[in-house]
């Protein structure tokens, strides 16, 4: 069962600076909400760009860029939620009509600025990784759409949820998820989550060598201490992210 919210912060804006935004009634594409009582360190993303269903367009992504920029430095931030404020849509893909206006050069700088952003682009490569090299070209030869029954069967999401009537149930599975994350040792999930990103980019010994230098950083922290006590005490950790 999912926890209640108690006093949540109220939604963040982040405007791109010099842009325009198509977000509702004139507001901004992208917010940033921080939960508090028991959901205190997960944050939330708000995408918020109904008319063109999330679609990445330029002041979409500027903001996005900002917040996510903002959110790298803030340490209480231990869990990010990506949420859409469009129901029944998360995110449309690239902003095509936006598209059609750019110059070749702009589209090459904007591309640039979408993968600094987001480490799925770049589906050639990664959807054989994934899946192998027969079933990721079929998919791409046949640009077949996938649904999310059929994606959880491939291995190209963990979860799938019926829907409820509020059209929302993909987010309460996600923040049921993230609330598992929570009381884990912040450290010891970023390093982590840096040697499995790295490690897959290389060979299995040179991986192995990528988890030696994370664990090692581990070491030291505060955090790794208490958890050698808690398991002594036999006692729930409680872990500060030092």
């Amino acid at each position: 069962m999912l926890r209640v919210l108690c006093l949540p912060r109220p939604w963040r804006s982040l405007w791109a600076r010099g842009c325009a935004s198509d977000g509702a009634a004139g507001g901004p594409e992208i917010q940033v909400r921080a939960l508090a009582g028991p959901d205190q360190g997960i944050t939330e993303i708000l995408m918020n760009r109904p008319r063109a269903r999330n679609a990445l367009g330029n002041v979409f992504v500027s903001e996005l860029l900002e917040a996510v920029a903002q959110l790298r430095e803030d340490r209480q931030v231990r869990v990010l939620l990506f949420r859409s404020g469009v129901k029944g849509v998360f995110c449309a893909g690239a902003d095509l009509k936006e598209r059609e206006q750019m110059s070749e050069a702009e589209v090459g700088v904007f591309v640039q600025r979408l993968r600094g952003l987001m480490n799925d682009i770049g589906g050639t490569q990664r959807l054989p990784r994934c899946l192998g090299v027969a079933l990721a070209k079929e998919l791409i030869f046949t640009g077949r759409r996938l649904s999310g029954t059929q994606a959880h069967a491939l291995g190209l999401v963990n979860h799938t949820v019926a829907q409820n009537e509020e059209g929302d149930a993909a987010y309460h599975r996600a923040r049921a998820l993230a609330q598992e994350i929570l009381p884990q040792a912040p450290i010891a999930v970023r390093l982590g989550k840096v040697a499995i990103d790295r490690g897959m980019e290389v060979d299995i010994a040179s991986g192995m060598a990528i988890e030696g230098i994370c664990y090692a950083q581990n070491i030291p922290t505060w955090d790794w201490l208490e958890g050698m006590a808690a398991f002594r005490e036999k006692r729930p950790p409680k872990f500060v992210g030092k």
